[in-house]
Parts: C-alpha cells; sequence; structure tokens
C-alpha cells in the first residue's frame, strides 16, 4: 500500500507526534496554515467516514477533545475548527481529522517544530 498515513504509523515516514494509543496517531501536519495545525487518524487504515467504525470514531473524538485542552493551555488557541474531508476533496485517502486552531489576532506561522517543542515542554 501506498499510503503516506500508513507509512507515518508504520515509521516509515518521521512525524512530529504529539499523541498516540493502540487505536489512533496525532501529529502537525507538516504544511499547516495555522500554528498547531493537527491531524489524528486511525492506526488501521480506513478510506474515509463511510468505512470508519464506531469504536474508531469515538476514539478519534476523545482524542480531539483532549488536544483542544492542550492547544488551549500551551498554544493559547481561542477556537478550534475540526474538518474532515471526504472523495474528490480528500487528498490523502485515509480517514483523517484535522484540527485547525483559531486565534483572535492574527499569528505568523511558526516552525512545526517549534510548534512541536512548544506542545511537547512540561509545564
Amino acid at each position: 500500500m501506498d499510503c503516506i498515513f500508513c507509512k507515518i504509523i508504520n515509521g516509515e515516514i518521521p512525524s512530529y507526534t504529539i499523541y498516540e494509543d493502540d487505536t489512533v496517531k496525532a501529529f502537525l501536519d507538516i504544511n499547516p496554515n495555522c500554528n498547531g495545525h493537527t491531524l489524528i487518524i486511525p492506526k488501521k487504515h480506513i478510506k474515509d467516514i463511510t468505512d470508519i467504525d464506531e469504536i474508531t470514531l469515538k476514539q478519534i473524538f476523545k482524542v480531539a477533545q483532549k488536544l483542544k485542552k492542550e492547544l488551549e493551555n500551551k498554544l493559547h488557541i481561542d477556537g478550534l475548527t475540526l474538518v474532515q474531508n471526504n472523495g474528490y476533496i480528500q487528498e490523502v485517502k485515509h480517514f483523517h481529522l484535522h484540527l485547525k486552531p483559531v486565534y483572535k489576532e492574527k499569528q505568523s506561522l511558526k516552525k512545526v517544530e517549534d510548534i512541536y517543542n512548544i506542545l511537547k515542554a512540561t509545564e
């Protein structure tokens, strides 16, 4: 299979992973359009919303709730947009949920590595 997300899960491609469990992996988007742009993906290859099982979907949203709090605490986001694309608009044909932070004031885009270091820093 030539799925970039499956390669990330298998460790063939590095990622800025900020959360991982037996079911899902969450990592920073390497081409973000905002600071903290995160993707949550199931570890099992699932094409889109039509194919995903309820248990995996619940876990993805449970992790989204956890990460929202972390983004609020460490990046001081003011809001969060969740985006999940299917069909033609879906660039990678592996289910993924985008967490796109929103800020009241315009933010300059930081390097992904810098955002990763902020999120991984202990308080």
